[in-house]
Order: structure tokens, then C-alpha cells, then sequence
């Protein structure tokens, strides 16, 4: 990753008559990174991509992709540009060498530069046993992995990674988020969205949270972490919690929420050194045995959640 801006977008604003879909949006990818841009159904990431790849004409605002202005004629630097849409893009009626070489050649016109191209972007999706087949034969995963292929055939600077990995079994998945990562290694700025927190935090060194159309927070998985109230999950199994003991838990100030379930007692806790202490002593004094106990950390998803007021999947 450098200093240099692989996206500028600044004071971005998009309506739609009387709804604001963007507003004063600003984005700043770096080039050579892997960042995620996370935000609730509606919250503006689509809108966001659609203007960035000049799809969609806005209201105010400014957008540059290596360092020049974006515009619907902006021929050559569509050509530094690679989209993986959420939504299968492929011809059903072509085979899969096919296809990448037709989506190859809206970037690449000769043919004989493309052939090389196309067997390279076959075999780094591991579709080498499949050139032959068609779509309709594919399982979801192999589906996955020739919209992939046919998205980055070209070999692009900037790729747009639109939720790769929904609905595909956790082996294609894997071998989709390391594929990611070598394109990255190998020069490719990956702005990358999904709604699977643990993907994210695998593999973007940065992170921005939008909703509404604004941006929320920016950062790594860390430094996200870190701006919220929320601290540790504790999980602890009892059997003979009462409604008093739980009132009693649910009363301590570093208690966000507590829910218990006849088995399981589930405690969100606020930040704090003694969290766990303070906890055990009120279970210990109401005389509750304990059982198997476990600590987490804040996850991404308590960030979303905070910040948001909604879970990513809402």
C-alpha cells in the first residue's frame, strides 16, 4: 500500500427527487490496498460504486481515480478497472473459456493478446476441468469463481469485489478470499464489500463504515474497534440463575445487555478492567454454579452495530 489515492471521492452528494442518497460522502482508497466498505442495506455503498464508475450522474461532488476526474468518457481508465458483481453476470449459451474471453475482449481487442490472458485468468480461478462446460453446469462456487475470472481477464489496477462469496459452500470461498489476496499481492487495489464481518477482517487493511449515505468511520479492524463503548462478550453456563440474580447482573454499570437462556447466561459488557471479576461476585454471592465460561473480545459486528443501530444483514 502507498500514499497515493487509487479513489478520491469528496463531498459526494446523490438524490433521488427527495431522498438523499449520498450525502457528502467522501472515500479515499489508497493504492495498493484491500478496503472494505461496509454499510446496511440502503445505507448508499451501491449508489456509491455506481457514481465512482461514472454509471450514475450525481448532484455535487468530485471523484478521481488515479488522481484524474472519472467521467462517463473517461475510456482509458475503464479499461484500469475490473467489477465482480454481486449478481452472476455471465451468457448462459457460452462455455467458460467463452465467456472470459467475451468479457475480456471489451478491454482487449486482439484476439491473440487476449488468448494468454483468458488460459491465465482459467487457471488462477481453478476452472481448468470446466473450460468446455456452461454455466448451467457449474455449481455455485465454480459460478462464483468464473465471475471472477471474467471480471479480472484483463488484469486491472482498481477491481470491485461486490460480494463474491454469497451462497458458496466454505471451500470455494476460501480459495475466492486467497484468490483476492494474490491479486492484491501482485498490484491490484481491491475496494471490496460483503456482508460476512470475519471475510472482512480477514482481508481488508482498512475499513469504512457508512450509512445513510455518510461516512461513519474509517480505519483497520483494530482501530474500529476501539472507537466504541462496547468491550467484551461473556458467555457462562448455569443452570440455576434466578430472575433476581439475572436483575442483579443486568444492574452492574458495565453491563450493556444480559439475556439467559435457561442454560447460558450472555453478557455484553461496556469497557472495563474488572468486567469478569465483578460479574463472577454476583454470581458466586446468589450462590449459582458455573460452569464452562468464555471471554470474547468486540467483534466487527458490535462496531456495525453501535454505530449503526442495526445488524449488516438488516
Amino acid at each position: 500500500m502507498t500514499t497515493e489515492s487509487a479513489v478520491t471521492v469528496s463531498k459526494l452528494v446523490k438524490r433521488y427527487g427527495d431522498m438523499i442518497a449520498l450525502d457528502d460522502f467522501n472515500l479515499d482508497v489508497k493504492t495498493g490496498e484491500i478496503f472494505g466498505l461496509l454499510g446496511p442495506n440502503g445505507s448508499g455503498k451501491t449508489t456509491a460504486i455506481n457514481c465512482i464508475l461514472a454509471l450514475l450522474t450525481y448532484d455535487a461532488g468530485t471523484i478521481r481515480v488515479f488522481g484524474q476526474p472519472m467521467t462517463p468518457n473517461s475510456y482509458a481508465l475503464k479499461r484500469r478497472i475490473g467489477i465482480v458483481p454481486q449478481n452472476v453476470a455471465v451468457f448462459n449459451e457460452l462455455t467458460v473459456s467463452e465467456n472470459i474471453d467475451y468479457f475480456c475482449s471489451l478491454y482487449v481487442p486482439k484476439k491473440a493478446e487476449r488468448e494468454p490472458l483468458v488460459e491465465e485468468a482459467i487457471a488462477f480461478v481453478g476452472l481448468q476441468d470446466f473450460r468446455t462446460f456452461r454455466p448451467g453446469k457449474l455449481s455455485g462456487g465454480l459460478l462464483r469463481r468464473l465471475n471472477i475470472a471474467c471480471g479480472i481477464a484483463h488484469k486491472p489496477d482498481l477491481i470491485f469485489f461486490d460480494e463474491p462469496t454469497v451462497a458458496v459452500d466454505p471451500q470455494s470461498r476460501n480459495a475466492i478470499l486467497e484468490g483476492i489476496t494474490q491479486l492484491n499481492k501482485a498490484g491490484a487495489t481491491v475496494i471490496y464489500t460483503s456482508h460476512y464481518m470475519e471475510e472482512v477482517e480477514q482481508i481488508c487493511d482498512r475499513i469504512l463504515i457508512m450509512d445513510h449515505g455518510k461516512h461513519l468511520a474509517l480505519g483497520t479492524a483494530d482501530e474500529l474497534k476501539s472507537m466504541i463503548d462496547t468491550g467484551e462478550r461473556i458467555t457462562i453456563e448455569t443452570l440455576d440463575l434466578t430472575d433476581t440474580t439475572l436483575d442483579n447482573v443486568r444492574a452492574l454499570a458495565f453491563v450493556i445487555e444480559a439475556t439467559y437462556n435457561g442454560r447460558e447466561l450472555n453478557i455484553r459488557c461496556r469497557r472495563g478492567d474488572h468486567n469478569l471479576v465483578d460479574l463472577l461476585g454476583i454470581l458466586h454471592g446468589a450462590g449459582a454454579n458455573v460452569g464452562h465460561l468464555t471471554s470474547q473480545p468486540p467483534t466487527l459486528n458490535d462496531v456495525f452495530l453501535e454505530m449503526t443501530g442495526k445488524a449488516l444483514r438488516d
